[in-house]
Protein backbone atom coordinates (compact mmCIF):
# COMPACT_ATOMS: atom_id res chain seq x y z
CA UNK A 1 0.00 0.00 0.00
CA UNK A 2 1.17 3.53 -0.68
CA UNK A 3 0.69 6.67 1.34
CA UNK A 4 -1.50 9.35 -0.17
CA UNK A 5 0.57 12.36 -1.35
CA UNK A 6 -0.16 15.61 0.44
CA UNK A 7 -2.97 17.56 -1.16
CA UNK A 8 -4.35 14.76 -3.35
CA UNK A 9 -8.12 14.59 -3.00
CA UNK A 10 -9.88 11.33 -2.11
CA UNK A 11 -11.88 11.42 -5.32
CA UNK A 12 -8.78 11.59 -7.56
CA UNK A 13 -7.00 8.43 -6.44
CA UNK A 14 -5.81 6.15 -9.24
CA UNK A 15 -4.98 3.12 -7.08
CA UNK A 16 -8.54 2.43 -5.89
CA UNK A 17 -11.11 -0.01 -7.32
CA UNK A 18 -13.13 1.37 -10.21
CA UNK A 19 -16.40 3.01 -9.26
CA UNK A 20 -19.50 3.83 -11.33
CA UNK A 21 -19.13 7.22 -12.99
CA UNK A 22 -21.69 9.86 -13.86
CA UNK A 23 -24.12 8.98 -11.05
CA UNK A 24 -26.67 11.78 -10.73
CA UNK A 25 -27.65 13.20 -7.34
CA UNK A 26 -31.02 11.44 -7.48
CA UNK A 27 -29.32 8.12 -8.19
CA UNK A 28 -26.99 8.24 -5.19
CA UNK A 29 -27.39 5.41 -2.68
CA UNK A 30 -28.49 7.67 0.18
CA UNK A 31 -31.15 9.37 -1.96
CA UNK A 32 -32.50 6.05 -3.21
CA UNK A 33 -32.55 4.67 0.36
CA UNK A 34 -34.70 7.60 1.44
CA UNK A 35 -37.04 7.10 -1.53
CA UNK A 36 -37.39 3.40 -0.68
CA UNK A 37 -37.72 4.23 3.04
CA UNK A 38 -34.92 1.79 3.88
CA UNK A 39 -34.67 1.11 7.58
CA UNK A 40 -31.29 1.30 9.30
CA UNK A 41 -32.63 -0.73 12.21
CA UNK A 42 -30.14 -3.20 13.71
CA UNK A 43 -27.20 -2.12 11.53
CA UNK A 44 -24.79 -0.84 14.19
CA UNK A 45 -21.30 -2.34 14.22
CA UNK A 46 -20.69 -5.50 16.31
CA UNK A 47 -17.42 -3.91 17.47
CA UNK A 48 -17.65 -2.01 20.76
CA UNK A 49 -14.08 -0.69 21.19
CA UNK A 50 -12.32 1.88 19.02
CA UNK A 51 -8.95 3.44 18.35
CA UNK A 52 -9.41 7.00 17.07
CA UNK A 53 -6.39 8.44 15.26
CA UNK A 54 -6.28 12.12 14.38
CA UNK A 55 -5.08 12.18 10.78
CA UNK A 56 -5.81 15.33 8.75
CA UNK A 57 -5.58 15.32 4.99
CA UNK A 58 -7.17 13.06 2.39
CA UNK A 59 -8.11 9.43 3.05
CA UNK A 60 -8.22 6.77 0.36
CA UNK A 61 -10.81 4.02 0.33
CA UNK A 62 -8.76 2.09 2.91
CA UNK A 63 -8.32 5.10 5.15
CA UNK A 64 -5.57 3.89 7.48
CA UNK A 65 -3.44 2.41 4.69
CA UNK A 66 -4.14 5.17 2.17
CA UNK A 67 -3.48 8.36 4.10
CA UNK A 68 -0.49 10.28 5.43
CA UNK A 69 -0.21 7.78 8.29
CA UNK A 70 3.01 5.75 8.25
CA UNK A 71 2.21 2.88 5.84
CA UNK A 72 4.46 0.31 7.55
CA UNK A 73 3.00 1.10 10.95
CA UNK A 74 -0.51 1.04 9.50
CA UNK A 75 -0.17 -2.63 8.51
CA UNK A 76 1.09 -3.63 11.95
CA UNK A 77 -1.57 -1.54 13.64
CA UNK A 78 -4.32 -3.16 11.58
CA UNK A 79 -3.03 -6.59 12.63
CA UNK A 80 -3.05 -5.62 16.31
CA UNK A 81 -6.54 -4.14 16.04
CA UNK A 82 -7.85 -7.35 14.45
CA UNK A 83 -6.32 -9.46 17.23
CA UNK A 84 -7.77 -7.30 19.99
CA UNK A 85 -11.20 -6.70 18.46
CA UNK A 86 -10.71 -2.94 18.19
CA UNK A 87 -11.92 -0.87 15.25
CA UNK A 88 -9.56 1.81 13.93
CA UNK A 89 -11.11 5.09 12.76
CA UNK A 90 -9.26 8.09 11.40
CA UNK A 91 -10.60 11.42 12.65
CA UNK A 92 -10.04 15.05 11.72
CA UNK A 93 -11.47 18.43 12.64
CA UNK A 94 -14.50 19.44 10.57
CA UNK A 95 -13.39 21.49 7.57
CA UNK A 96 -9.70 20.82 8.33
CA UNK A 97 -8.99 18.14 5.70
CA UNK A 98 -5.67 19.55 4.47
CA UNK A 99 -4.13 20.52 7.80
CA UNK A 100 -0.43 19.75 8.16
CA UNK A 101 -0.51 18.35 11.69
CA UNK A 102 -2.66 16.42 14.12
CA UNK A 103 -1.20 14.02 16.66
CA UNK A 104 -4.05 13.16 19.02
CA UNK A 105 -5.44 9.69 19.47
CA UNK A 106 -8.04 8.13 21.71
CA UNK A 107 -9.19 4.76 22.98
CA UNK A 108 -12.96 4.37 23.37
CA UNK A 109 -14.92 1.59 25.05
CA UNK A 110 -18.71 1.31 24.79
CA UNK A 111 -19.23 -1.93 26.68
CA UNK A 112 -22.00 -1.49 29.29
CA UNK A 113 -20.45 -0.49 32.59
CA UNK A 114 -17.07 0.31 31.00
CA UNK A 115 -18.05 3.30 28.84
CA UNK A 116 -15.31 5.86 28.40
CA UNK A 117 -13.04 7.68 25.96
CA UNK A 118 -9.46 8.72 26.71
CA UNK A 119 -7.39 11.20 24.63
CA UNK A 120 -3.60 11.06 24.32
CA UNK A 121 -0.94 12.62 22.06
CA UNK A 122 1.56 10.56 20.03
CA UNK A 123 5.05 11.70 19.14
CA UNK A 124 5.16 9.25 16.22
CA UNK A 125 2.71 6.90 14.55
CA UNK A 126 4.70 3.95 15.88
CA UNK A 127 3.72 4.93 19.45
CA UNK A 128 0.30 3.38 18.83
CA UNK A 129 1.81 -0.08 18.36
CA UNK A 130 2.76 -0.35 22.02
CA UNK A 131 0.33 2.05 23.71
CA UNK A 132 -2.20 0.32 25.99
CA UNK A 133 -5.74 0.20 24.63
CA UNK A 134 -7.58 -0.08 27.91
CA UNK A 135 -8.20 3.44 29.22
CA UNK A 136 -5.16 3.36 31.49
CA UNK A 137 -3.48 6.28 29.70
CA UNK A 138 -4.71 9.63 28.47
CA UNK A 139 -7.22 12.21 29.62
CA UNK A 140 -10.77 10.99 29.98
CA UNK A 141 -13.31 12.95 27.93
CA UNK A 142 -15.84 14.55 30.25
CA UNK A 143 -18.76 14.49 27.84
CA UNK A 144 -19.84 12.81 24.64
CA UNK A 145 -17.88 12.61 21.42
CA UNK A 146 -19.73 12.78 18.10
CA UNK A 147 -18.13 11.16 15.04
CA UNK A 148 -19.63 12.01 11.65
CA UNK A 149 -18.63 9.82 8.70
CA UNK A 150 -17.29 12.05 5.92
CA UNK A 151 -15.25 9.39 4.12
CA UNK A 152 -15.73 10.46 0.51
CA UNK A 153 -12.97 8.10 -0.63
CA UNK A 154 -15.26 5.24 0.42
CA UNK A 155 -18.60 6.64 -0.75
CA UNK A 156 -19.50 10.07 -2.08
CA UNK A 157 -22.73 10.20 -0.04
CA UNK A 158 -20.71 10.17 3.17
CA UNK A 159 -18.89 13.33 2.12
CA UNK A 160 -21.87 15.11 0.56
CA UNK A 161 -24.15 14.56 3.55
CA UNK A 162 -21.61 14.11 6.34
CA UNK A 163 -19.44 17.20 5.97
CA UNK A 164 -22.29 19.73 6.40
CA UNK A 165 -23.50 17.81 9.46
CA UNK A 166 -20.02 17.78 11.01
CA UNK A 167 -19.62 21.53 10.46
CA UNK A 168 -22.99 22.44 11.95
CA UNK A 169 -23.57 19.90 14.73
CA UNK A 170 -24.49 22.02 17.79
CA UNK A 171 -22.20 20.60 20.47
CA UNK A 172 -20.77 22.25 23.56
CA UNK A 173 -17.17 22.50 22.32
CA UNK A 174 -14.88 21.77 19.36
CA UNK A 175 -13.45 18.63 20.95
CA UNK A 176 -16.89 16.99 20.90
CA UNK A 177 -17.34 16.60 17.13
CA UNK A 178 -14.99 15.06 14.56
CA UNK A 179 -15.13 13.89 10.98
CA UNK A 180 -14.31 10.19 10.80
CA UNK A 181 -13.57 7.43 8.30
CA UNK A 182 -16.00 4.73 7.20
CA UNK A 183 -18.65 3.79 9.78
CA UNK A 184 -20.68 1.45 7.57
CA UNK A 185 -24.13 1.80 6.07
CA UNK A 186 -23.23 4.31 3.35
CA UNK A 187 -26.81 4.52 2.13
CA UNK A 188 -27.87 5.84 5.53
CA UNK A 189 -25.68 8.95 5.25
CA UNK A 190 -25.41 11.19 7.10
CA UNK A 191 -24.10 8.63 9.61
CA UNK A 192 -23.22 9.56 13.19
CA UNK A 193 -21.61 7.60 16.04
CA UNK A 194 -22.08 8.87 19.60
CA UNK A 195 -19.36 7.79 22.03
CA UNK A 196 -18.71 6.49 24.60
CA UNK A 197 -22.02 4.57 24.62
CA UNK A 198 -21.63 3.58 20.96
CA UNK A 199 -24.98 4.59 19.48
CA UNK A 200 -25.14 4.62 15.67
CA UNK A 201 -27.49 7.01 13.87
CA UNK A 202 -28.35 7.22 10.18
CA UNK A 203 -30.15 9.63 7.86
CA UNK A 204 -29.58 12.31 10.51
CA UNK A 205 -31.62 15.36 9.48
CA UNK A 206 -30.65 19.03 9.46
CA UNK A 207 -27.85 20.03 11.80
CA UNK A 208 -28.32 17.00 14.06
CA UNK A 209 -29.69 19.14 16.90
CA UNK A 210 -32.44 16.62 17.69
CA UNK A 211 -29.89 13.87 18.27
CA UNK A 212 -27.69 16.13 20.40
CA UNK A 213 -30.68 17.31 22.45
CA UNK A 214 -31.73 13.73 23.15
CA UNK A 215 -28.26 12.77 24.39
CA UNK A 216 -28.04 15.94 26.46
CA UNK A 217 -31.11 14.56 28.25
CA UNK A 218 -29.52 11.13 28.67
CA UNK A 219 -31.75 9.57 26.01
CA UNK A 220 -31.53 8.15 22.50
CA UNK A 221 -33.09 9.80 19.44
CA UNK A 222 -35.18 6.81 18.38
CA UNK A 223 -36.36 7.90 14.88
CA UNK A 224 -32.79 7.85 13.52
CA UNK A 225 -31.23 5.19 15.76
CA UNK A 226 -29.55 2.33 13.91
CA UNK A 227 -28.58 0.52 17.10
CA UNK A 228 -25.97 0.22 19.81
CA UNK A 229 -22.51 -1.05 18.90
CA UNK A 230 -21.44 -4.38 20.29
CA UNK A 231 -24.94 -5.85 20.44
CA UNK A 232 -26.01 -8.71 18.19
CA UNK A 233 -28.39 -7.57 15.45
CA UNK A 234 -31.43 -9.37 16.99
CA UNK A 235 -30.74 -7.61 20.30
CA UNK A 236 -30.52 -4.24 18.55
CA UNK A 237 -33.86 -4.86 16.83
CA UNK A 238 -35.56 -6.09 20.01
CA UNK A 239 -34.24 -3.18 22.03
CA UNK A 240 -35.52 -0.71 19.44
CA UNK A 241 -39.02 -2.18 19.41
CA UNK A 242 -39.17 -2.37 23.20
CA UNK A 243 -38.16 1.30 23.45
CA UNK A 244 -41.01 2.18 21.08
CA UNK A 245 -43.55 0.08 22.96
CA UNK A 246 -42.54 1.01 26.51
CA UNK A 247 -41.24 4.54 26.00
CA UNK A 248 -37.92 3.69 27.67
CA UNK A 249 -35.41 5.95 25.91
CA UNK A 250 -32.61 6.19 28.50
CA UNK A 251 -29.19 5.31 27.11
CA UNK A 252 -28.83 2.50 29.64
CA UNK A 253 -32.40 1.19 29.43
CA UNK A 254 -33.26 -2.35 28.29
CA UNK A 255 -29.81 -3.92 28.26
CA UNK A 256 -29.82 -7.42 26.68
CA UNK A 257 -29.80 -10.41 29.01
CA UNK A 258 -30.12 -13.28 26.50
CA UNK A 259 -30.52 -13.91 22.77
CA UNK A 260 -31.87 -17.30 21.64
CA UNK A 261 -32.62 -18.50 18.09
CA UNK A 262 -36.09 -19.90 17.42
CA UNK A 263 -37.43 -22.27 14.79
CA UNK A 264 -37.78 -20.30 11.58
CA UNK A 265 -40.34 -20.68 8.77
CA UNK A 266 -37.69 -20.91 6.03
CA UNK A 267 -37.28 -18.83 2.85
CA UNK A 268 -34.36 -17.08 4.51
CA UNK A 269 -36.50 -15.85 7.42
CA UNK A 270 -34.93 -16.12 10.87
CA UNK A 271 -36.42 -15.58 14.33
CA UNK A 272 -34.99 -14.89 17.78
CA UNK A 273 -36.24 -14.48 21.31
CA UNK A 274 -34.42 -11.64 23.06
CA UNK A 275 -34.62 -11.00 26.80
CA UNK A 276 -33.98 -7.44 27.95
CA UNK A 277 -33.59 -5.98 31.45
CA UNK A 278 -36.69 -3.89 32.15
CA UNK A 279 -37.18 -1.49 35.09
CA UNK A 280 -38.94 -4.14 37.21
CA UNK A 281 -39.37 -7.23 35.04
CA UNK A 282 -37.62 -8.86 32.13
CA UNK A 283 -38.89 -7.79 28.71
CA UNK A 284 -39.05 -10.65 26.20
CA UNK A 285 -39.25 -9.71 22.54
CA UNK A 286 -39.55 -11.99 19.52
CA UNK A 287 -38.12 -10.50 16.35
CA UNK A 288 -37.91 -11.76 12.80
CA UNK A 289 -35.42 -10.97 10.04
CA UNK A 290 -36.39 -11.37 6.37
CA UNK A 291 -34.40 -10.95 3.17
CA UNK A 292 -35.61 -8.12 0.98
CA UNK A 293 -37.69 -9.29 -2.01
CA UNK A 294 -35.75 -7.05 -4.39
CA UNK A 295 -32.07 -6.36 -4.91
CA UNK A 296 -30.78 -2.80 -4.64
CA UNK A 297 -27.48 -0.95 -4.99
CA UNK A 298 -26.29 -0.61 -1.41
CA UNK A 299 -23.56 1.96 -2.10
CA UNK A 300 -22.76 4.46 -4.82
CA UNK A 301 -19.75 2.34 -5.78
CA UNK A 302 -21.62 -0.95 -6.00
CA UNK A 303 -21.27 -2.53 -9.44
CA UNK A 304 -24.07 -5.03 -8.82
CA UNK A 305 -27.18 -5.00 -6.60
CA UNK A 306 -27.54 -6.94 -3.36
CA UNK A 307 -30.20 -7.89 -0.84
CA UNK A 308 -30.74 -6.43 2.60
CA UNK A 309 -32.45 -7.90 5.64
CA UNK A 310 -35.40 -6.21 7.27
CA UNK A 311 -36.42 -6.57 10.91
CA UNK A 312 -39.93 -7.09 12.27
CA UNK A 313 -41.44 -7.22 15.76
CA UNK A 314 -43.62 -10.29 16.42
CA UNK A 315 -44.36 -10.09 20.15
CA UNK A 316 -43.43 -8.42 23.43
CA UNK A 317 -44.23 -9.67 26.94
CA UNK A 318 -42.85 -9.03 30.42
CA UNK A 319 -41.83 -11.75 32.85
CA UNK A 320 -40.55 -11.74 36.42
CA UNK A 321 -36.76 -11.81 36.60
CA UNK A 322 -35.61 -15.28 37.58
CA UNK A 323 -33.43 -15.28 40.72
CA UNK A 324 -29.87 -16.42 40.28
CA UNK A 325 -27.85 -18.76 42.44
Amino acid sequence: MTSDPAGVDDFCRTDLPARPLGRLDGERCSVQALVRADSGLATASPVDRWLLIEQPGPWGRQALLQSRFDARVALLLAERAAREGVRVLLVRRPGDRLADSGRRWAYADSRPGREGLWWSVRTSDADLLTAPWDGSVGERAAGRTYLVCTHGGHDACCALRGRPLARNLPTAGPDEVWECSHLGGDRFAANLLVLPHGFYYGQVPGDGSLVVAAHDAGQVALPWLRGRAGLAAPAQAAQHYAREELGLLGVDDLLPMAVAPLDSPGDGTERWEVTLAGPAEAVVVVVESRPSPETVHLTCQATRPGRVRTWHHLSLVTRPVQPTG
